[in-house]
């Protein structure tokens, strides 16, 4: 008889005495004669004993009655202790029973405790011990080896598995049935399938098991083809599938989807008779190919179904986004007083995170307490998710915090839900801490990863963990590559992104999408027409990602006729029921000027609505220059009980810079420290341009200085804030603050600072700043550019210069630097320079009435009536009509809108009374009206008439009747301010001892006791 090393165990658990597991064990298992400790090979009826634990509570009164009784345990019985509380996943205690004993261990006593290691999914550690034993010169078997491949499988761990690889070759094991097949399997599964196949055709005598082993690979490979081909093969050789060989094709199948391969294997299935687990895989593989109506149909028609079953069809719900009914069919279960598994409960979480609904997923989490239930980590890591997808970041990150040992997955699920809750530096922080203790991401943490480096743009990342999945072995399937692709072209990494795409064996639909998205992204639309072709070309179905990548094309483009087929194209595929795709539509025809399309589609009785269709619309709204509709919309939203987010804010801000609403911008603030939006950058960028738009530089000034974290844009807001308002002065100095600050400077500051020369009359500032570009920032000047350097130097009177600054220009200059010329000749009443621009926009701009106006202006000037008529007839034969002049004002919350010569306002005789007021006492202060504004060829007295009813001067008759003495009147207009009106508001302000501030097409002006900011220069 072979004899066992014997030794006395200590209890495995401090906290069970030996009195209270004798108390605890004394009705419940035989009695042991206390005296006389013998081996326990005397009784042999112990081992059965050991395999009778149903449960761990038992297994511990036994051992506790073993070590109470005195008895020797030999080899046998630790062994089958170290058996026991592996099939409990109790790892730890049986490595306690491992190290308890005192001699040398036998083979069987090691492969048993590197088997608890595996079953429990600690495989580092399982590697760990394998290597310890090999140090204390005990030689593996082929079981050993069996267990240890099963180990670098599960780390992922290629070079490990080619080390022990060679170890079972010097032992002459390679063509033994389980060695082989264990290292078929772990190559197949590292994703080198090409080694496997040469293994598998050199052994010698191939069973189920190795067939099986080979399908499993080629399946996660994701080679259908071959996985069919192999399955077919086995029974061609005589070898009959079992149920493992349908469950490891059908991942197989899952990967192209395809119903009819469901249907044959389903139909396999049927002739014979396998057992309840195949038809559990049947649920899942139904369900992953879309068909979730034959899945139930299944399950509904199984007469035995157990947890798996139940399991499989509330995560085959989930998996298809019937998330209502996986929350039915999971509270179904409860309802049957049936223990949930874990596949249940995360199907159940995942739903509960998908629908946001933190009140179903606390009560799912609630029910996992108050039943007893193990928090495995899988389901800890589902609620992980479930708490940051419904908003409650600090539950998620609490519970995540709770893992004693986080695994692979616990690590992914965290990175990817503070990837998919907008937190994209904390994901980044995340998996630098992982890698720093030595994690190996694998593919699930990879794709995880990526997504956070291409939000950030961090490219250097996004190489690094490519090169980490080369060095490591990680193979290129559909999702990594996909992930890949998509990480380079959102970091505008063109060529890498077009290399990795070519290289892919398989590529799905959405990997197209990641190339089409990415280009959608960087603006380049023609590219993403081009990509949605060929995708078309090579037979791939365009799904609604790929729509929703492709709309925002043809709005870059403004080609609303291809947007209309892309349109027609979801309404054939049946995308249009999709959401995401009927939001995107409605943007496309929003952006590309048919709003009336729009308001079609958001209006339609059967669409649901969410928060982004109707920022979608008052985005649409703003675009449009319906800033009152916009306002609109969003109280209608609130109406409809949906609370204005993130994105609602910063459209709408727009909406009351354009009407300059003080009043609405100020509420909208308001609501902005309620929702508590105000520490976002972008949104305090929004208000400082909102309040300088609105005449409250001070306001803009106050906040800009109060922002914590201020980017390149707050800067340029507040560099734009300066300009309109005429300050170029302050413009220059901030400007100077902002390089000193180490802020960077970009083509838009530059942009900025210039226009605050320009009206602020600074030429010379002007020209060192734009010299400093190339000099100093070297940054090339474009069109923007030279166009404020031409109505610089054109305001000043360097009209000569500005014409030879048009002539160096590198580009070929647009309509806003002729009209910078063009506004310059009006200014100075140069009609040859003027002709020449007027020359120029015509062709550029045909359809812009404004520069036959400005023309006729200089005509005017000069008493060149006869041309004023001409330019008149040419407008009259092409179509054109002047822009009317528009003023409104805001009083009492409501907009009042005056033309010019508007006689309709309910009030227009009291605003003719007042006005009179008004230009009596203006003669008296030595008003003479400027009539070379009118651009007809009329008496004097009609002139005059005719500039008495210039919509500015209606708004403002209008604000002092309406309001309180002494109140600020701010008067919005649509065109330029001529000079009369001009010099008539400066007589107003000092007249009635008001502020009133007028922002006009080009800048604002604030009048003030007879002065005005500009100081004339305008």
């Amino acid at each position: 008889m072979m004899k066992h090393a014997t030794a006395r165990l200590p209890l495995p658990f401090p906290c069970l005495s030996l009195a209270a597991a004798d108390a605890a064990t004394a009705t419940k298992v035989p009695q042991l004669p206390l005296q006389n400790p013998s081996s326990c090979h005397n009784y042999p009826y112990l081992p059965r004993l050991l395999r009778s634990c149903n449960d761990l509570n038992s297994l511990l009164q036994i051992h506790g009655r073993f070590l109470v009784s005195g008895y020797e345990l030999d080899d046998f019985i630790l062994t089958q202790l170290v058996n026991s509380y592996s099939s409990f996943h109790r790892s730890d205690s049986a490595r306690l029973v491992f190290d308890s004993v005192s001699s040398n261990p036998s083979i069987v006593l090691w492969n048993s405790m590197i088997r608890a290691y595996t079953r429990n999914n600690q495989h580092r550690d399982a590697l760990e011990f394998f290597h310890g034993m090999r140090e204390r010169g005990v030689e593996p078997d082929k079981y050993t080896f069996t267990f240890v491949l099963k180990a670098c499988t599960g780390v992922l761990d290629l070079e490990e598995g080619v080390g022990i690889h060679h170890s079972v070759v010097d032992k002459g094991l390679e063509h033994d049935v389980y060695v082989g097949t264990g290292l078929i399997d772990m190559y197949g599964k590292l994703g080198r399938i090409e080694i496997a196949r040469e293994l598998f055709e050199q052994m010698p005598k191939l069973d189920v098991v190795a067939w099986n082993a080979m399908i499993a690979g080629f399946s996660q490979s994701g080679d259908t083809h071959e996985a069919l081909a192999f399955f077919r093969k086995m029974q061609s050789v005589g070898v009959e599938p079992n149920s493992v060989s349908l469950l490891n094709l059908f991942p197989a199948i899952c990967q192209v989807s395809a119903p009819p391969l469901c249907r044959s294997v389903h139909g396999f299935v049927v002739r014979r008779d396998f057992p309840s687990i195949v038809s559990n895989g049947l649920i899942d593989l139904y369900s992953k190919c879309g068909n979730v109506d034959s899945a139930r149909q299944i399950f509904d028609r199984m007469s035995g179904r157990d947890g798996v079953s139940w399991g499989t069809m509330i995560a085959g719900y989930a998996h298809n986004a019937y998330f209502v009914e996986a929350l039915e069919l999971f509270y179904h279960l409860i309802a049957k007083n049936m223990k949930p598994n874990l596949v249940a409960v995360v199907g159940a979480l995942s739903a509960a995170a998908e629908m946001r609904d933190l009140e179903k997923g606390t009560d799912i989490h609630t029910y996992l307490i108050q039943s007893g239930m193990s928090l495995d980590i899988s389901v800890v890591t589902s609620l992980v998710t479930m708490y940051a997808r419904c908003g409650n970041l600090d539950m998620a990150k609490q519970m995540f915090d709770g893992i004693p040992q986080k695994d692979m997955v616990a690590w992914s699920a965290m990175i990817s839900a503070l990837v998919q809750t907008g937190h994209p530096k904390e994901a980044v922080s995340l998996f630098r801490e992982m890698r720093s203790l030595d994690m190996r991401p694998n593919r699930v943490t990879i794709v995880s990863a990526l997504p956070a480096c291409a939000e950030l743009s961090a490219l250097n990342l996004g190489k690094s963990i490519h090169c980490y999945m080369i060095k490591a072995n990680v193979g290129l399937d559909v999702s990594t590559g996909t992930a890949l692709v998509a990480m380079y072209a959102k970091c505008r990494c063109f060529t890498l992104a077009h290399v990795l795409f070519d290289m892919l064996p398989h590529k799905d639909v959405v990997t197209w999408n990641a190339l089409i998205n990415g280009y959608a992204q960087a603006g380049d639309a023609n590219n993403v027409m081009k990509m949605f072709h060929q995708l078309q070309l090579v037979g791939c179905r365009p799904d609604s990602g790929t729509m929703v990548g492709v709309l925002p094309a043809c709005m870059l483009l403004g080609a609303l006729d291809q947007g209309m087929c892309v349109h027609g194209q979801i309404i054939k595929s049946g995308f249009e029921s999709d959401l995401h795709v009927k939001n995107a539509v409605i943007d496309m025809y929003a952006k590309c000027g048919s709003l009336s399309s729009a308001e079609f589609l958001f209006d339609e009785t059967e669409f649901v609505r969410d928060e982004i269709s109707w920022n979608i619309m008052i985005a649409g709204y703003i675009q449009n220059g319906k800033a009152t509709e916009a306002f609109c919309a969003l109280r209608c939203m609130k109406a409809e009980n949906f609370h204005p987010n993130l994105v609602t804010v910063v459209s709408i801000l727009p909406a009351a810079a354009y009407l300059a609403d003080l009043r609405e911008g100020m509420a909208l603030h308001a609501c902005v420290i309620s929702t508590g939006f105000e520490s976002y950058t972008l949104v305090g960028n929004c208000l400082i341009d909102m309040y300088a738009k609105c005449g409250r530089l001070d306001f803009s000034q106050k906040f800009f200085d109060m922002m914590v974290d201020r980017d390149t844009v707050s800067w340029n807001a507040m560099l734009s804030g300066y300009a309109i308002h005429g300050y170029g002065e302050d413009a220059v100095a901030l400007f100077l603050q902002m390089q000193e600050s180490c802020i960077k400077v970009d083509s838009v500051s530059f942009v900025s600072v210039l226009s605050a020369c320009r009206h602020g009359g600074l030429l010379d500032d002007g020209r060192k700043i734009f010299d400093a570009m190339r000099s100093e920032y070297d940054l090339e000047p474009d069109v923007e550019h030279y166009a404020c350097m031409v109505d610089m130097l054109g305001r000043a009177g360097h009209l000569d210069e500005a014409w030879n600054l048009i002539q160096t220009m590198p580009m070929k200059p647009d309509a806003g630097v002729w009209g910078a010329l063009l506004g310059a000749c009006r200014m100075h009443s140069n009609i040859t320079l003027g002709e020449i621009a007027l020359d120029q926009l015509v062709r550029l701009e045909p359809q812009n009435p404004a520069h036959y106006v400005v023309l006729s202006n200089i005509y005017a000037q000069v008493g060149r009536w006869t041309d004023v008529g001409r330019m008149r007839m040419t407008m009259s034969i092409t179509g054109l009509k002047k822009t009317p002049g528009c003023s409104w004002v805001v009083v009492e919350d409501a907009v009042h809108a005056f033309r010019v010569g508007d006689c309709t306002h309910p009030q227009f005789k009291s605003i003719f009374v007042l006005w009179n007021e008004l230009h009596e006492k203006m003669e008296s202060m030595g008003y003479v009206p400027d009539t070379s504004c009118v651009l007809q060829n009329v008496e004097e007295e009609e002139k005059e008439l005719f500039l008495s009813t210039h919509s500015e001067r209606l708004a403002i008759a209008f604000a002092i009747l309406n309001t309180e003495p002494g109140v600020t009147i701010q008067i919005v207009k649509n065109l330029r301010v001529c000079s009369d009106c001009h010099t008539v508001t400066k007589l107003i302000s000092e007249i009635t001892n008001r502020t009133i501030i007028v922002r006009d097409a080009s800048r604002f002006h604030h009048f003030d006791g007879g002065i005005c900011s500009c100081k004339d220069y305008w």
